[in-house]
């Protein structure tokens, strides 16, 4: 069964940065952080993250930062559909694919095969898609549960 915040994140599907302008639902999104930007160009996977479980009900991190997920709910041994999975890009620098200049992104576990994770999640090449990460350039460095949701 899929989770509820998995569907409810379904929704955003398509949704992506306005050139000469600012998407409103992504600087919604930034509203469940404490960083509050006001530019859709500003790095919004945790957002969307944050966005997603708080408009089902589900306390997020409430912070920008990806790697803030990895202390959130329950760690989980194996993934499971919909579980939040931080990802860290194993060379430093910025990362068109995530937007991150950390190195880290959040986004929901999907699955994974041929040596990919495939992950849906805002700020994926500007938008709120599913995309596959090669695990030869990435690591997963986390996959978590909300607490109390079984």
């Amino acid at each position: 069964m899929t989770p509820i915040w998995l569907e409810h994140a379904f929704k955003d599907s398509g949704i992506t940065e306005k050139r000469g302008g600012e998407n409103p639902r992504i600087i919604e999104m930034h509203d469940h952080c404490s960083l509050h930007a006001k530019e859709d160009e500003i790095a919004w996977c945790s957002a969307a993250v944050c966005c997603w479980m708080e408009e089902v009900g589900i306390p997020s991190t409430r912070s920008a930062a990806a790697k803030s997920w990895l202390d959130w709910g329950v760690p989980l041994e194996a993934p499971r559909e919909g579980c939040v999975c931080v990802i860290r890009q194993k060379n430093k620098g910025a990362d068109a694919a995530t937007g991150s200049t950390s190195g880290y992104h959040v986004a929901l576990w999907l699955a994974e095969a041929d040596g990919r994770v495939y992950l849906w999640g805002g700020n994926q090449g500007d938008s709120v898609k599913k995309s596959s990460f090669g695990l030869g350039s990435y690591e997963v460095c986390g996959y978590r549960w909300p607490e109390g949701v079984s």
